[in-house]
């Protein structure tokens, strides 16, 4: 080779000059040497090293070739053994789109034979336009070089799971080179964000409708129930009414679903014993599987207990037994099982990783047509459903997936097409001593007793005007207003006796939390009841802070309201 290839000026980066540029040279020339001698380097510094040595390449070929250059031609390794030896995945085209030369580093990385030359189109998937055309506009000068992502077609793989980043330049040939290098991985971590960012704006969107169509709702639930006060079974009015009631919940179901997805809900956890709960469950769960299908309990040695929300846990797997109904149309098994599992060292899942420790493993196993591969990494999205127009609103799986990560849990799934499916659910085992018998009862009773004064904090005049009626049914004392500015005025009267505050989280000026903790330095002790349709995670934490308050979610009834104040009043 010629003495003089040391000094020769690089392609395309010319002139070489100083600053950010220089650096840039010699940033791609490290991560060259680096990826020669088998050290992994970061995804950019291996491109920069790869157009560097395109740039390289492109003049010594353009060297060598030229006149007076044929002795060295003679005397070593040809342009195409030169493009053959380098230690990184390089393609030639001719001026037409065709493979005109593979390296083998561009062989194992592509999984083609060593004579093989398919068409760019069996190799890469068209970038909104056929990629021979690229390669010829490239090629002919029309276009710059640049750098694409390009998906892969293969057998290896399924379409669309392995990328490539393309740097191509023209050779000065009438062709062009093109230096590749493996994008899968940071294909999928930029898919994860994405995917991230779709969720979270998914979840603002369901959090910032949630608070005010909670209010309709608690305000049209409210009044139907006070309607029903008045009107008996047997009056005609009666089953209308029941029906207004009946799908007000539904609806507010609805919004529970998607603050269950956002994560935004507020949770009450309890301490879970499993067999007792899914005992609880069974009948209702026999009543939702039909006659075709049985339902099967399997619980390990010992009693399991979790912490979450009974309520919402509920949910979770009556949801998850109902769609394991459903993929098992000509009738089945559903096997609910239980069983603790400890972990020494972390394990990695699913991209996911389940620290160490006991965890407490429920899974929900059925024999049904299974998911599909290409379907299985979609189905916790939002309004993803596999059933038919009508059969289900996409939202179950999205917000059992919530559920279980808000309460610190894992969901896995793993599904055979033509075999069946199986749920995985990891919480954290619960070693808490349990209530003794006949407490939580004892709590109850001790709440319903009548007296007591009330200051109603609430900006929906409908959903304060309910609160106030459903309040004074219970014998209670009731002072409203419409704003915590108004509320705080009030209190100025020393005279004036409060023992329990209810108020709205999110209100125009001061919030819930911020005026009850000014009105608590003038009234220590008093009682707190926290109600809203969405309370942000910061309201959240405050509402924490402040001693002997418990919080409320919109929508709800008349009797939920009336026993959430007389507990207060009583603790």
């Amino acid at each position: 080779m010629p003495q003089n290839i040391a000094h020769m000026p690089l392609y395309p980066l010319q002139p070489a000059g100083r600053g950010p540029l220089a650096l840039l040279i010699l940033a791609g020339a490290a991560g060259l040497v680096l990826a020669g001698l088998g050290i992994r380097v970061a995804p950019w510094l291996a491109l920069v090293g790869g157009l560097l040595s395109l740039g390289l390449l492109l003049t010594v070929l353009r060297r060598l070739l030229a006149p007076g250059r044929q002795a060295a031609l003679a005397a070593g390794a040809g342009e195409s053994a030169l493009i053959e030896g380098l230690a990184l995945p390089l393609i030639r085209f001719d001026g037409e789109g065709s493979l005109s030369q593979v390296n083998s580093e561009a062989r194992l990385l592509l999984d083609l034979a060593p004579e093989e030359r398919p068409e760019p189109a069996r190799l890469f998937v068209d970038l909104g336009r056929p990629v021979r055309d690229w390669i010829v506009d490239v090629a002919a000068g029309r276009l710059p070089g640049g750098v694409e992502m390009v998906a892969l077609r293969g057998s290896r793989a399924e379409e669309g799971d392995r990328f490539v980043q393309v740097a191509l330049r023209p050779d000065g040939r009438g062709g062009a080179l093109a230096v590749l290098q493996d994008a899968t991985a940071l294909k999928r971590i930029e898919a994860q964000v994405l995917q991230g960012q779709k969720m979270q704006a998914i979840g603002q969107l369901a959090g910032g409708i949630a608070h005010d169509f909670n209010n309709l709702l608690t305000a049209i639930s409210g009044h139907c129930d006070l309607l029903l006060l008045r009107h008996h079974a047997d009056d005609p009015d009666h089953a209308d009414l029941v029906q207004i009631r009946q799908n007000a919940n539904r609806a507010a179901a609805l919004v529970s679903q998607l603050l269950a997805f956002s994560r935004k809900q507020t949770l009450k956890p309890e301490r879970i014993d499993l067999q007792d709960a899914l005992a609880d469950m069974t009948h209702l769960l026999n009543r939702l599987l039909g006659e075709k299908v049985v339902l099967e309990l399997v619980h390990g040695a010992e009693a399991l207990a979790i912490r979450a929300d009974r309520r919402h846990f509920d949910q979770v797997i009556m949801n998850l037994v109902v769609n394991a109904r459903d993929a098992m149309p000509d009738g089945g098994v559903v096997q609910v099982q239980t069983r603790l599992v400890t972990l020494t060292e972390e394990m990695e899942r699913d991209r996911a990783v389940v620290p160490r420790g006991r965890h407490v493993v429920i899974s929900v196993e059925d024999g049904g047509h299974g998911i599909p591969a290409e379907r299985i990494g979609k189905i916790f999205d939002p309004f993803f459903t596999t059933k038919r127009p009508g059969e289900g609103t996409g939202l179950g799986l999205s917000m059992v997936y919530g559920i279980v990560k808000q309460s610190g849990g894992f969901i896995f799934v793993a599904s055979t097409p033509g075999v069946g499916t199986q749920f995985e659910l990891w919480f954290p085992y619960c070693d808490e001593a349990a209530l003794p018998a006949g407490a939580a009862t004892a709590r109850t009773r001790n709440a319903l007793r009548k007296g007591g004064v009330v200051l109603l904090v609430e900006d929906e005049a409908p959903v304060r005007t309910f609160a106030a009626r459903a309040l004074r049914l219970r014998g209670l004392a009731v002072l409203e207003a419409a704003s915590a500015e108004e509320a705080l005025t009030l209190l100025e009267d020393v005279t004036l006796r409060v023992d329990v505050f209810v108020t709205d989280v999110v209100m125009p000026g001061l919030d819930g939390p911020s005026w009850v903790q000014r009105a608590l330095e003038r009234r220590p002790g008093t009682r707190c009841v926290f109600m809203s349709g969405y309370a942000e995670e910061a309201l959240a934490d405050l509402q924490a802070r402040i001693p002997g308050s418990v919080f409320l979610p919109k929508p709800f009834s008349l009797s939920d309201l009336t026993e959430t104040v007389q507990a207060q009043l009583a603790a």
